[in-house]
């Protein structure tokens, strides 16, 4: 049996997809840094919303750690993946608290994050 010379099963994406791709890496780590940094500042806001929740203000550090890291993953090309998908796990808890918790009308910065997280690992996937 011959097998392929060629690496025939490595998607790349086209030039514009992967311009656009990059685009939305990079304002996806400036949000996520934003976010985190807030986090792990202690920015009123992020511990009265942390309160709220009623996890402890240690769930505010985890969370603001691994937005940070996921920002930091989500722009260097062999990590891109695995950050977005860290980020994109961390959102769905976002959303999760934001429903139950904190309210559906403060819920949509959330689900647009975990689109845009989504759609960056979906693409920047590895291929078997």
């Amino acid at each position: 049996m011959a097998y392929p010379t060629t690496n025939e099963n490595i998607r790349t994406p086209g030039k514009a997809l992967n311009a656009t791709l990059w685009t939305l890496q990079v304002l996806a780590a400036l949000a996520f840094l934003a976010a985190g940094g807030s986090k792990l500042a202690g920015s009123p806001m992020m511990v009265a919303e942390f309160e709220k929740i009623g996890l402890g203000q240690w769930f505010r550090y985890v969370t603001g750690l691994l937005e940070i890291t996921g920002a930091i993953a989500v722009v260097v090309p062999k990590t891109a993946f695995y950050g977005a998908a860290l980020l994109a796990t961390v959102m769905v808890g976002a959303l999760i608290a934001h429903v139950a918790v904190l309210g559906l009308a403060i819920a949509m910065p959330a689900f647009f994050l975990l689109v845009l997280t989504g759609t960056i690992a979906y693409f920047r996937r590895p291929q078997l």
